[in-house]
């Protein structure tokens, strides 16, 4: 190993020596770039394409490759961060290591850190820890959750939004509860500002700027690199290999430059850099992507993949990902566009600010919106050639399926004349804009063709252009439920390496990884979060039992449970759980109980407050609504507060104003008590709480019924259709056509089919046997009559969504219909799906 560690430091010295000399012999950039970037000589070296040498085989071109994509890294902003000082060749002991400083990689390392692991966190470059690579803005429908949910176990993501937000928005705030998405645009330089503080600032943790070379494995008593590796291959386009070779052991990582991090726990949270590759036009070049606003690349991470692939046996595969060009804001003509405003005041996300609320919710900025013309979409079809050439589903990449590039949108809906454009600026402190919607590696100059076609940005300027990067990810399915790879103990992988999309999905996945890998340095029970208790134990088991062959984003509609897996209540439902494992701090304990008294006490008061009905019925604030008098039976606050068409806020007023005039309690011997107004903080959830207290349990019924019923077989001769199957998306019809599955259990093994669709089938095929079974019986001249052994059905009516799931159809108005139903004076049959 000494000998090894001392070849790997004279390489890397050489490498130091010999690259910036060949600088002078590389090409210059493209005349679009050097257009854009007149003075970046710098980002001469970085613009060539790499060529490997046909006669390297791939795992020494790969190696060969990483080591030449090694450069000398100043450690700027190391100010901030505590650095280790290792020396070349030298070896250090953690309990956990985390690879990569993306979202993921920070909320593992933190998690990590939290349960009292001694832990390292190993990044290529310590000023792009937290950076917001893409879209700058956390949270959304789905995704919203998943923040609140990393915040109820104490994670960082919802604390730096908080402190870096400019732009506040609850999406969905019209729907229902169980479907209102937080969303919040983020100054970047801020929130990447915030991140890094905050992790200098956790203890336990040590911050070590390199580039990870490979993993340090133990295979039956012996403890070596991997590098010398020649395995075969288990890459496949279908990512149905099996893992193979006996258990293996993780003991630490290398370096590019020859230092050595040894641990017993290792996570790999590498994003975009697994062997990653960027587009622009026909261009290609080798890295995980550009710095911020530059041409400047970051080197992918080779060796790793090689690794992953070749040693351990992990099934492969390519995903690709967009990022739109980022605009001057002093070229964009404002005043002719559609000005959408922040929520004031702004809903922070964390739990921790919801009384004292946002850092800047002085300084919040506008959004603006715009359209793309027909003249977009004929230049975006008429240069469609000039689009890359991908490696992965035959030149043509797999992206993700619901933020697709413009090409996809104009490609998948031809009918529609225009597609919105959200013109988000990207910090107070710049004249950056991203234009959300319009992802695209055209040419540069096709790029300022395509912007200069859409209203208000007939003039713009192009700061820096679009660009697609496609990177290698690991089938999920070879993970656990704790994330730990299933045949390399203490390995662990978390984020884009697992097959999502997302800042929030990977944030949450490092927040799994790094608490069971610092849990299981102390020797401690995992963190395991099941489907009926949090968003993040929906992502997890869809992963690991699924897999997924497209990039996988969150949506409401992939819960069963969605309507008690709100965002209002993540920390009600996760943050014990969390204490109790090692994961959450007294901190969050104290103010969890906190908000727990603050909901008791309201919903005790509702409880408590009765009025007979015909008194409900007579006041102006409730007479208008259809509150049943069948039995007769007083009413409390909470039961009326159920229907539709009465916010909370109205319901105390009204009881506030009652309450002076009630008779006194004579069983208590005292006055009914004061009404406390509902704190901010806890106002949803108890609204919530009212507003789906009768059908959290007929939702556990449905989901019973489905459960028992998994085995039932599914007619061969079903035509999966829009018009067969209104409710459920394109995707998911697309995938049941193609797989055709025979059993339920069959069908709910395909990636992309969500809870409520197999509910629907489940529902329609039920529905179709008993069709049918009456349409032979009247054919045979029989009665018809009450059918023997019916299948328990299902109500769908709570499961509905519009088409690509883009926008969620709220449940507050057909579960308020329902509800209405069932308390008329004749009481009618639930007439099914809504």
């Amino acid at each position: 190993m000494a000998k090894r560690s001392s070849l790997v430091a004279f390489l890397s010295l050489c490498v130091v020596i010999i690259v910036p000399t060949l600088a002078f012999l590389s090409p210059v950039a493209s005349p679009s770039m050097q257009r854009l970037f007149p003075s970046s000589s710098s980002f001469l070296t970085v613009t060539r394409r790499i060529r490997g040498s046909p006669r390297m085989n791939h795992a020494v071109q790969a190696r060969h490759f990483a080591r030449a994509c090694t450069s000398t890294i100043t450690n700027r902003g190391s100010s901030l961060l505590r650095m280790s000082s290792h020396s070349s060749s030298s070896s250090h002991t953690y309990d956990v290591i985390v690879v990569g400083g993306g979202h993921a990689g920070c909320e593992a390392a933190a998690a990590s850190a939290r349960t009292g692991a001694k832990t390292v966190l190993v990044t290529q470059k310590i000023e792009t820890v937290g950076e917001m690579s893409c879209n700058p803005s956390i949270g959304g429908i789905g995704k919203g959750h998943l923040v609140r949910e990393i915040d109820a176990l104490d994670g960082v993501m919802g604390r730096m939004i908080d402190q870096a937000g400019i732009h506040f928005k609850i999406l969905n705030s019209r729907k229902g509860p169980a479907v209102r998405g937080p969303r919040a645009q983020a100054d970047r330089e801020r929130y990447r500002e915030a991140m890094r503080k905050e992790l200098a600032a956790t203890p336990n943790l040590t911050i070590f700027q390199g580039s990870v070379e490979d993993l340090i494995l133990e295979d039956g008593g012996r403890s070596s690199s991997s590098s010398s590796s020649s395995g075969s291959s288990s890459r496949s386009s279908g990512m149905e290999s099996h893992l193979v070779g006996q258990q293996k052991f993780v003991r630490g990582i290398t370096t590019a430059t020859g230092e050595t991090l040894l641990a017993p726990n290792v996570v790999i949270t590498t994003g975009t850099f697994l062997k990653g590759k960027c587009y622009l036009g026909k261009e290609t070049y080798a890295a995980g992507r550009h710095l911020r606003n530059s041409l400047e690349l970051e080197a992918p991470s080779i060796g790793l993949s090689v690794t992953l692939e070749e040693k351990l046996g992990l099934p492969l595969g390519r995903l690709k990902t967009g990022t739109p060009p980022r605009l001057d804001g002093k070229t964009i003509d404002w005043s002719s566009l559609e000005e959408q405003p922040s929520d004031d005041p702004p809903r922070a996300f964390s739990y921790l600010n919801a009384d004292g609320g946002v850092a800047l919710a002085n300084r919040l900025i506008k959004c603006h919106k715009t359209f793309t013309t027909q003249t977009t979409h004929e230049l975006v079809l008429k240069n469609a050639h000039l689009l890359p050439d991908y490696d992965g589903d035959g030149g043509r990449g797999v992206g993700p399926r619901y933020c697709p590039s413009l090409f996809k949108k104009v490609e998948r809906f031809p009918d529609r004349n225009s597609h919105i454009v959200w013109l988000e600026p990207e910090g107070l402190d710049t004249d950056v804009v991203y234009p959300n919607g319009l992802s695209g590696p055209f040419p540069v100059d096709v790029q300022e063709l395509i912007l200069h076609s859409i209203p208000g940005l007939e003039e713009v300027k192009i700061v820096v252009p679009g660009y697609d990067v496609e990177y290698d990810y690991v089938d999920p399915r070879s993970l656990s439920h704790s994330l730990e790879v299933k045949n390399v103990q203490g390995l662990y992988l978390a984020g884009q390496i697992c097959g999502t999309t997302g800042y929030e999905e990977a944030a949450a996945q490092g927040l799994v990884a790094g608490a069971n890998a610092g849990l299981k340095a102390g020797g401690r029970e995992g963190l395991v979060i099941g489907r009926d208790e949090g968003y993040i134990g929906v992502l997890v088991d869809d992963l690991v039992t699924k897999g997924t062959n497209e990039p996988y984003r969150m949506f409401t509609s992939r819960a069963e449970y969605r309507l008690s897996l709100r965002a209002d209540n993540a920390d009600l439902r996760l943050t014990e759980k969390g204490w109790k494992t090692g994961v959450v701090g007294e901190g969050r304990m104290e103010a969890l109980r906190e908000r727990e008294g603050r909901v008791a006490l309201a919903l005790g008061q509702l409880e408590a407050f009765v009025l007979p009905v015909r008194t409900w019925m007579t006041m102006e604030e409730t007479k208008g609504l259809e509150i049943s008098v069948r039995d007769g039976a007083p009413k409390s606050a909470a039961e009326v507060l159920s229907l539709k068409d009465i916010t909370l806020g109205e319901m105390e007023a009204l009881m506030m104003k009652v309450v002076p005039s009630m008779p006194a309690d004579e069983d208590q011997g005292e006055g009914v008590r004061q009404i406390f107004p509902t704190p901010d903080a806890a106002k949803d959830t108890v609204e919530a709480a009212c507003k789906y207290r009768f059908y959290l349990e007929r939702q556990e019924k449905e989901m019973d019924s489905w459960r028992r019923n998994a085995a039932l077989r599914i007619p061969m001769d079903i035509t999966y259709s829009r018009e067969n199957f209104p409710s459920l998306s394109a995707e998911e019809i697309q995938k049941l056509a193609a797989h055709r599955p025979v059993t339920f259990h069959a069908a709910s093994q395909i990636s992309g089919i969500t809870p409520h669709s197999l509910v629907y089938l489940f529902n329609y095929v039920t529905k179709k046997g008993k069709a049918e079974k009456r349409e032979k019986e009247v054919l045979r001249g029989g009665r018809g009559g009450r059918e023997g052994g019916r299948e328990a059905e299902i109500v769908t009516h709570h499961w509905q969504e519009l088409e690509e799931q883009e926008t969620e159809k709220g449940l507050m108005q057909e579960d308020t219909q329902q509800q209405q139903q069932q308390q008329q004076e004749a009481a009618k049959a639930n007439a099914g799906s809504g």
